[in-house]
């Protein structure tokens, strides 16, 4: 009998704010939110934004004055609103107008005058150009004459044609929350992500460790762009052409394992498996797929999967632009048709588009085997019971759409009519699709969708996207879909795509159900949710996410009604701590775990024996499971 991985704690930071406790979802679906979530979420964001301090356990704001919920509503709202999800570039973070290259020029000498400059002997290259004459003035500087031409590298400055993205929002630094010791963005975010997820759980990680030999912990995390910034391999490919040195830790740091290696290093202490599964835009459900195997086959029984990239660089707009991938200034003007383009409306899935939004963003959630979880009194949001991942088959292009995403999502749909019935899936299932905002995507994936939608007799099949309001955020994504996917589960609300006026002509949509506002089904309308991600070179991923009320009913058969009870008791008191929780991250007391150098184990105290392995710190011992599998080809 399959253990079953269920979500126990869920955390992470995009373009809409804070993950946990829903609130990032909150932020897409405002307006469908009572006015206690509302004001809760916008007051949250604010302190994030340092637009508000806390003081005492009240809000502030800066001149010192006390602020109730609705008056932080009424006077920051729009300035809030205005400082997250998908939107103009800020220039403090990257001016889009002027970005920085160099422009290459060439010196020409002037007809009866040679061309000759005074420099520091030791500003010289070396070996000399062989065009250079040089002359000595004094101990320390030299006259360079220059015959014929010679070319110049010039600092220059210019517009890029991308100028939206899906950033954090305003003023939120996650490397100002910890002692980050030079770390790229991308490795400031999983820190700051992860403790996020580890936070909601309401239980202390320790009476988790405690619980579990050291092997039984697991942790799955990577990124597909690596480390871009000066901290990471930006740095390093760039030092020695801007003049400057490379630095011990940019290569190490900006490895794509990073993540996995800092919440196992720095956060967790863990010496359990390890992995960073990358398939381009499907990654993190590429490490969810290895998370949850690993639940299923007993191999674990606490997994924490993620992703954390931060993208939003010149080199990455840059590249991804040369690839036409992007929505740029001017392909948005020609969609509406206006002089002045609206930024919060770039990332447009299925409606008349030019290109995807790039984003930065950490999600985070922490799996457990169903057993654990009830023995725990672990508060439980969904479970994945099946990711399904296929690859494309000969291909043309490498960025095109191919084959694999339909039996990916064919597959999903399959595993999900087997386990809860065609009619829960007919009538309570909804889709979070890849939406990447390109021309092609918006018809290929429409297409297939409606195909699978048509073999399994589903009409009207709810379709929203997440990247409408977050942007794409490469590796994370697909976390971005899971974690908007346990707020539908939990508000019994499906995002409207509210960025598109209307459903593009030659998007397929026979079965299919695309609103342009948010959909209100109510609570536990929702059985199951597909989570769709298509990525580069045939990497596609579909997931299976069941709603809590689902999981219930399931280990309400697996474990009896007593054992439910029991559970439902323990529960309560972790509740009620991931609640104070919350209450505290509001306040911005974010308490980021970040252990750098504490508790190292001592490798001379390590008890190894014949049967098992003691290590220190954990209080259960790794047992050598006994291994069957084989034995039958040598008997």
């Amino acid at each position: 009998m399959s253990r079953l991985p269920v979500i126990v704690g869920f955390g992470g930071y995009n373009a809409a704010g804070r993950s946990s406790f829903h609130h990032g979802f909150r932020r897409t679906v405002l307006e469908s939110m009572d006015t206690q979530a509302r004001q809760e979420t916008l007051a949250g964001l604010a302190v994030m934004m340092k637009l508000l301090r806390v003081v005492d356990g009240a809000y502030q704001d800066q001149d010192g004055t006390a602020l109730s919920l609705a008056e932080i509503d009424a006077r920051f709202a729009e300035q809030i609103l205005a400082a997250t999800l998908v939107r103009r570039i800020e220039k403090s973070y990257l001016d889009v107008d002027a970005a920085h290259w160099q422009k290459s020029i060439t010196l020409s000498e002037t007809p009866g005058s040679q061309l000759s400059f005074i420099a520091s002997r030791k500003q010289l290259p070396e070996p000399l150009p062989a065009n250079w004459t040089v002359e000595a003035l004094n101990a320390a500087e030299v006259r360079v004459t220059l015959h014929d031409n010679c070319e110049f590298k010039v600092d220059s400055y210019r517009a890029l044609p991308v100028k939206s993205a899906g950033q954090l929002p305003s003023g939120f630094e996650p490397a100002e929350l910890y002692n980050s010791r030079f770390h790229p963005r991308g490795l400031s975010m999983a820190i700051v992500g992860v403790t996020d997820a580890l936070r909601s759980i309401g239980l202390p990680w320790q009476s988790i460790v405690d619980r579990v030999a050291p092997d039984e912990i697991a942790v799955f995390a990577s990124c597909i762009m690596s480390q871009l910034d000066e901290n990471g391999f930006g740095g390093l490919m760039q030092s020695r052409l801007k003049g400057g040195r490379v630095t011990a830790k940019q290569l190490a740091l900006g490895l794509n394992t990073m993540p996995a290696d800092f919440i196992n290093a720095y956060v967790l202490g863990s010496v359990g498996t390890t992995g960073a599964v990358t398939g381009a835009c499907a990654t993190f459900l590429y490490n969810l797929q290895k998370g949850i195997e690993q639940i299923a086959s007993g191999k674990a029984r606490v997994v924490i999967v993620g992703s954390s990239e931060a993208p939003i660089n010149q080199e990455c707009i840059e590249g991804y632009g040369a690839m036409g991938a992007l929505a740029t200034e001017d392909g948005l003007r020609q969609i509406e048709g206006k002089d002045q383009v609206d930024f919060r409306r770039a990332s447009r899935p299925f409606g008349e588009n030019c290109g995807f939004t790039l984003a930065e963003a950490c999600q985070f959630v922490v799996l457990m085997d169903d057993e654990l979880a009830l023995e725990l009194g672990a508060d439980i949001h969904g479970a994945v019971p099946d990711v399904f991942i296929n690859a494309d088959g000969f291909k043309k292009s490498i960025s095109a759409p191919g084959p694999g995403n339909y039996l990916t999502m064919a597959k999903a749909v399959a595993s999900a009519v087997q386990l809860l019935g065609s009619d829960a899936v007919r009538q309570r299932s909804f889709i979070h699709a890849h939406g990447s905002s390109t021309p092609a995507n918006r018809v290929t994936e429409s297409e297939l969708l409606d195909r699978i939608a048509a073999a399994f007799a589903i009409e009207q099949w709810p379709i929203t996207a997440a990247k409408a309001f977050v942007g794409h955020s490469l590796a994370t994504a697909s976390g971005d879909q899971l974690i908007a996917a346990l707020g539908s589960f939990k508000y019994g609300v499906i995002p409207g795509i509210k960025t598109i006026d209307g459903v593009a002509d030659d998007v397929h949509q026979q079965h299919l159900s695309i609103a342009t506002e948010d959909r209100r089904v109510g609570e536990q309308a929702l059985d199951v949710c597909f989570i769709n991600s298509k990525g580069f070179g045939g990497n596609n991923a579909s997931g299976v996410v069941l709603a809590p009320h689902v999981v219930e009913r399931m280990l309400r058969k697996r474990h009896g009604e007593a054992a439910f009870a029991d559970y439902c008791t323990r529960r309560e008191q972790t509740r009620a701590a991931a609640l104070q929780y919350d209450q505290q991250a509001l306040l911005g007391q974010l308490e980021i775990i970040y252990n750098f150098g504490n508790d190292l184990i001592d490798d001379t105290a390590i008890e190894l024996g014949d049967t098992q392995v003691k290590v220190p710190g954990f209080a259960q011992p790794l047992v050598f499971k006994q291994d069957d599998r084989y034995r039958d080809m040598l008997d």
